[in-house]
């Protein structure tokens, strides 16, 4: 099963939180000093909201959250099918997660994700106190609010 995923890049976290709270009718499902996360059912979305020094606010990125190894082939296969340019990142740690990915934009330049979570981690991204492993650590993309 997938989950539709967006990310928005917020200048107040806390007041964000409270309106998607309120928005949402539910409080996030995570909520770290400098990130928010709902996993809503209905709609089924992975919504996510950050303060990231430097990023521009509104949408960060959009994508989908799968729930299987399959899955995220299948999508691969699919972003190959639409001639996207694809940023594969296995074992990444972002957004408080480590996570196998592919990245692409699209047309208009909108940076999209698609991911299966593996685990939780403790930090943001593998920047933040621990040594760099991965291109979200290192390069410029969509993950990490670049």
């Amino acid at each position: 099963m997938k989950r539709f995923h967006v990310h928005v890049a917020v200048p107040d976290l806390p007041k964000s939180i409270q309106f998607y709270s309120t928005l949402f009718g539910t409080q996030p499902a995570v909520v770290k000093p400098d990130y928010a996360k709902w996993m809503l059912d209905d709609p089924r979305v992975n919504f996510a909201i950050s303060t990231r020094p430097g990023s521009r606010n509104g949408i960060n990125h959009l994508g989908f959250q799968v729930e299987s190894d399959a899955d995220l082939a299948e999508i691969h296969g699919r972003l190959e099918a639409a001639d996207a340019s694809v940023v594969e990142e296995r074992n990444v740690s972002c957004c408080y997660a480590r996570s196998d990915k592919y990245w692409v934009k699209d047309p208009a330049g909108v940076a999209w994700e698609s991911f299966h979570t593996l685990a939780s981690v403790p930090v943001y991204d593998s920047a933040e106190g621990a040594e760099p492993v991965n291109a979200c650590a290192t390069s410029k993309s969509a993950c990490c609010g670049s």
